[in-house]
């Protein structure tokens, strides 16, 4: 059981990792969210979110290898995830990009409560 937690921790992970391919250029960036053309400015907040999906990505796979990280991580990874579900239904978007990163959000959401629940009844077993 330890196994298919660390295998969701670093899945989740990894979904969180390919955005930091947005880094490089606005054309990635246009992939990824489906955005037009971009300012300077909405392009040096969008790549820095790149940069912490990348922070929060190698946080997620090194709490697979250090369990004593899981539930902080996973914490974090939630309020992350939920609070752009949360935003996009508050707001709304027909962007169909960004309904694909809607839906990962909540099939990794869901993922990671499996992650930590397991690894809490894992815990909590002597």
């Amino acid at each position: 059981m330890n196994g298919i937690v660390a295998a969701l921790f670093i899945l989740v992970g990894l979904i969180h990792l390919l955005p930091a391919v947005g880094v490089v250029s606005d054309v990635r960036l246009h992939a990824l969210y489906g955005v037009g053309e971009l300012s300077a400015d909405l392009s040096l907040l969008l790549r820095h979110r790149a940069v912490l999906f990348a922070i929060l990505g190698a946080l997620l796979i090194a709490a697979a290898f250090l369990p004593g990280l899981r539930l902080i991580v996973t914490a974090t990874g939630l309020l992350s995830m939920l609070s752009f579900v949360a935003l996009a239904h508050s707001i709304g978007t027909t962007n169909p990009a960004l309904l694909k990163v809607l839906r990962v959000d909540i099939a990794a959401s869901v993922a990671l409560l499996v992650a930590a629940a397991v690894h809490l009844r894992l815990a909590a077993t002597p």
